[in-house]
């Protein structure tokens, strides 16, 4: 399927590695000129390289910076101010006990997965709507539909945008040809998925790979889900076919979430 979009231009963060590199890279391979945003240099370069090897004519850009502070984006905004195509994406917080989350830790929480989407969103989509076609598509997380104990910061920060999101996909944007959605990960065989079976292993004592197993078995499609796999559904909803999509919540969990809606 032709998704419509070569030769538009996609900012994608948090895109050196995991479930950035993968809508980075899925987008290249549809045409789409990417600028890509992390804030580790020697990872970033290395996974630009790659990607512009296989870009089939796509333009492949990339800039080191902290997405997540005012200086990183507006270091990313100088590089290019009109992109067609937005990717939000940052780490997620760590996990933990909320009782030993102060408010810096929820502030820090708030900045890169609520506030720091929000901030790109205001900088871009006035140019989308002005040239009639945009893209936003939020990396948020499964937790979303079903919070994780131990994951109250990313609980908190990533239904905060969600609740943004749902207001300003249904807003005049809608008939300007821009739509944003939420694209929510399950388990995904990323670093941060590796981090949080680390840190279960550490307050449980259980070995890693018991941890990992019991996660992976959970899942009806019983394994962790493939970068490659994720980035292709933020293609599509990229594309030209999705144009009629707004301001979902797609979740890609191999089945995990019990629930009928």
């Amino acid at each position: 399927m032709d998704l419509g979009i070569s030769g538009k231009w996609a900012l994608v963060c948090g895109s050196s590695k995991g479930l950035g590199l993968g809508c980075a890279k899925a987008l290249v391979q549809e045409g789409v000129n990417v600028l890509m945003v992390a804030r580790g240099a020697e990872a970033l370069q290395a996974a630009a390289a790659q990607l512009a090897n296989h870009s089939a004519g796509a333009t492949v850009q990339w800039l080191a910076a902290d997405i997540t502070t005012e200086a990183g984006r507006a270091a990313v905004l100088a590089q290019r101010a009109d992109f067609d195509i937005l990717v939000t994406n940052a780490g997620g917080p760590p996990a933990g006990d909320f009782r030993n989350f102060g408010r810096d830790d929820w502030m820090r929480a708030l900045d890169a997965n609520m506030l720091t989407p929000i901030a790109l969103i205001k900088a871009t989509v006035d140019g989308m709507a002005a040239r009639g076609f945009g893209r936003i598509v939020n990396i948020t997380s499964s937790a979303v539909k079903a919070p994780i104990d131990v994951l109250g910061l990313s609980n908190g920060a990533r239904s905060g945008l969600t609740g943004v999101v749902a207001g300003l996909a249904r807003s005049d944007l809608a008939a300007k040809g821009v739509t944003i959605n939420n694209l929510l990960p399950g388990a995904f065989a990323t670093e941060r998925q590796q981090s949080i079976f680390q840190g279960t292993s550490a307050r449980t004592g259980q070995p890693l790979d018991v941890v990992a197993a019991a996660r992976r078995n959970g899942i009806p499609a019983k394994r962790f889900g493939l970068p490659d796999e994720f980035g292709a559904i933020c293609a599509f909803l990229c594309s030209q076919q999705a144009g009629y999509m707004t301001g979902q919540n797609v979740l890609a969990d191999g089945g995990a979430y019990p629930g009928t809606f």
